[in-house]
């Protein structure tokens, strides 16, 4: 190593160098250099290179032994459920596509594909339950299964009023036909899981799953002009299309709850809000339909609307009143008999209950109505006049065209010409007489009326700037007279 004391002798001009001694000297000198340098290099990177080994090793360590990422077992056993659900289901609900006659008189007589939906399997006798507007005006229904057979079907009966038909087919050989079971009514709450199974576009056998946003809705349905009320709808999250009308809206043990028909949405596909029929209403009506050909609503024979603030405001009524308020009675009708008092009267009554269930609102009483009362049953109605709390006795009636409401595969019974065969008989009486030029969308109201003491129906048919008006007897179907403006 160099040391700092060692001093060379200067040498004298005329004197010779010591040239041995100078060389070990020298080299002395540059092997002190050398392993200066190889030490000072070690430290700059000793500490650059050797502890980075270590840290790849167990950064290698650590990437060949990464541990497994750990679920919640219990999301797999809800996958398995799921799935197991599906395969459990699927057999049972049907793809429906109808051919449907042409209400375009340039086409008559020429059937146009109209579209298709889906169904789910009733019973062991071949019924299918699906929507009225999915086999409406049908001439040829073809019902295809998930495993690839089909087969021909035939409508028993329809109601467009609670928009529920019925179809049948022959089961096809070697098909496990799988009737689904019915869930219990009133089984549903809000947030309950409910999984929709259906033929959303066309694509066959799509489960999509949601809960239920909300119950207890009510939705306007019906036939013609004739509309009404459909109670107890179901509201759910989970996606419904074009398509999945008339398949079944299902529960986590495989039960319908409902039965799927329309969705809110600008764009007519799926915005997270969907409507099902409830299996209360599917309960009393289905076997009606494939029994009798229709089913006998009740007729209460008022005009009403659901108290708020807006009304009660209008009509000077306490604040948070609820109940339905009565604006008019139908003349003649149940209600009037029993001494209901619509606004025509004064102050019009407010339903409060009916054979002591309360009623908030119009939704409540139509949906009693419908699910626990018969025609000639008598009900309770407790109703507030001025003030006074009463209770007034009423003998239900039938509900105008529900009498009848079967295929037209049956042939009409006389006295019971519903509102579908008016619009029907009118449309063709003035098709036949070219007393209407027809072009784009028709507009159809029928309106039950009374004509010199003889029960009709008058149909307005309107199409640009021309309306006719056609009276058509209810007994027989025949046209008493054509109008045209």
């Amino acid at each position: 190593m160099f040391d700092p004391k060692f001093q060379l002798e200067p040498v004298e001009p005329n004197q010779r160098p010591p040239v041995q001694k100078n060389k070990k000297l020298m080299h002395r000198i540059l092997f002190a250099s050398l392993f200066t340098l190889l030490l000072i290099s070690g430290a700059l990177y000793g500490s650059l290179l050797w502890p980075n080994q270590p840290l790849a090793a167990e950064s290698q360590l650590s990437t060949s032994a990464a541990p497994r990422l750990q679920l919640d077992s219990s999301l797999f056993d809800d996958q398995e459920a799921l799935a197991d659900l599906y395969q459990q289901v699927a057999p049972s609900v049907v793809s429906i596509r109808v051919t449907a006659q042409s209400s375009d008189r340039f086409l008559e007589g020429l059937p146009q594909q109209r579209g298709q939906g889906s169904g789910f399997i009733f019973d062991n006798e071949g019924h299918i339950v699906t929507n009225n507007h999915v086999v409406e005006d049908a001439v040829d229904v073809v019902v295809l299964f998930n495993n690839g057979f089909w087969a021909d079907a035939e409508v028993v009966a329809t109601d467009p009023q609670a928009d529920l038909a019925v179809i049948k087919v022959t089961p096809p050989e070697n098909f496990d036909w799988r009737p689904l079971p019915l869930a219990e009514p009133d089984s549903l709450r809000v947030g309950h899981t409910v999984i929709a199974v259906g033929n959303p576009f066309g694509l066959d056998s799509t489960m999509t799953t949601g809960i239920v946003s909300a119950l207890g809705r009510g939705q306007s349905v019906g036939d013609g002009g004739i509309r009404y009320t459909l109670p107890e709808i179901i509201q759910t999250d989970a996606a419904i299309n074009p398509g999945n009308s008339g398949g079944p809206l299902i529960n986590l043990n495989g039960e319908v709850v409902g039965v799927n028909f329309a969705i809110q949405s600008a764009v007519r596909s799926n915005s997270g809000v969907g409507f099902t029929i409830p299996v209360s209403i599917v309960r009393r009506i289905v076997p009606a339909l494939i029994k009798d050909g229709g089913f006998r609503y009740p007729f209460l024979g008022i005009q009403g609307q659901s108290i708020g603030p807006e009304s009660a405001d209008q009509l000077s009524l306490p604040d948070n009143q609820l109940g339905v308020y009565v604006a008019s009675v139908v003349p003649g009708g149940p209600s009037d008999e029993a001494g209901l008092h619509g606004s025509d009267n004064g102050s019009g009554d407010i339903i409060t209950a009916i054979d002591g269930v309360p009623v908030r609102g119009f939704e409540d009483l139509v949906g009693y109505l419908i699910t626990d009362t018969s025609p000639e049953q008598n009900v309770t109605l407790t109703v507030l006049r001025d003030g006074q709390e009463l209770d007034i006795d009423v003998v239900l009636g039938d509900r105008p065209g529900s009498r009848r409401l079967v295929s037209n595969q049956s042939p009409a019974l006389p006295g019971n010409v519903n509102a579908r065969e008016a619009i029907d008989i009118a449309l063709k009486a003035v098709t036949d007489e070219n007393l209407l030029e027809i072009s784009g969308n028709i507009t159809k109201i029928a309106t039950p009326d009374e004509v010199d003491g003889v029960e009709v129906w008058v149909v307005e048919l309107s199409s640009g700037n021309q309306t006719a008006t056609v009276t058509v007897e209810k007994a027989t179907g025949e046209v008493m007279e054509i109008i045209v403006e």
